[in-house]
């Protein structure tokens, strides 16, 4: 049992390794390849009860773990590639990605009036374009987030904030976004990204992938 220990470790121990210098995507990978060899290890105990079936089943693991992370990145871009494709002609809404986070933020002078939580009637055609790629790729979760600047009472500010994003998940929820994927998230005046008002002021859908 103890040399079959061993061996385990050894398995886990040389994926560790390879990580080492690797790119984002490739250490994703690697992530998931250990998890994989992990659990494949210990499948080959249980079921072969031999160091042969160990390293068997950490093999398969490593296999399908890897392929996992591959494909969280790849669909992260594609999704990314959709998101700035419908909005190239808009400059109401900014794209970022950073590791396999999407985040689209919209600026709110260009979706609400002021001290408003009702969506302009511009607004809708941006969320014609948003939310059609969101319903395209559904392995993903939404977190809408309201941002205010720091004028006013920060209770005011807040209580706006959340009023702003639940106006914007609604109008993603009726143009066919699944409820159940979003949650609805007032940050208020609390992260301001620049000395500008008027850049603070902003709605983001921060998308994220779903990992089985």
């Amino acid at each position: 049992m103890k040399k079959n220990h061993l061996v385990i470790m050894g398995v886990l121990c040389l994926f560790i390794i390879s990580c080492a210098g690797a790119s984002n995507q490739q250490v994703k990978t690697g992530q998931g390849a250990l998890v994989g060899a992990g659990v494949g290890a210990v499948l080959g105990q249980v079921i072969g009860k031999d160091t042969k079936g160990t390293l068997i089943g950490a093999g398969i693991g490593a296999a399908i773990g890897g392929v996992a992370g591959n494909q969280i990145g790849a669909y992260m871009a594609k999704q990314e590639t959709a998101l700035r494709n419908v909005v190239v002609e808009s400059e109401n809404i900014t794209v970022t990605r950073t590791e396999n986070v999407l985040t689209a933020s919209f600026q709110s002078n260009q979706f609400f009036d002021s001290n408003s939580d009702v969506l302009k009637a511009g607004a809708y055609s941006e969320m014609d374009r948003v939310s059609g790629v969101l319903r395209d790729y559904p392995q993903t979760r939404i977190r809408v987030e309201g941002h205010t600047d720091a004028q006013g009472s920060e209770v005011y500010n807040q209580a706006l904030s959340q009023r702003r994003a639940q106006s914007v998940a609604n109008a993603l929820t009726q143009r066919g976004v699944d409820p159940s994927r979003m949650e609805v998230v007032g940050y208020g005046e609390s992260q301001p990204i620049s000395s500008s008002d008027a850049m603070n002021r902003r709605v983001n859908i921060v998308i994220t992938p779903i990992q089985s």
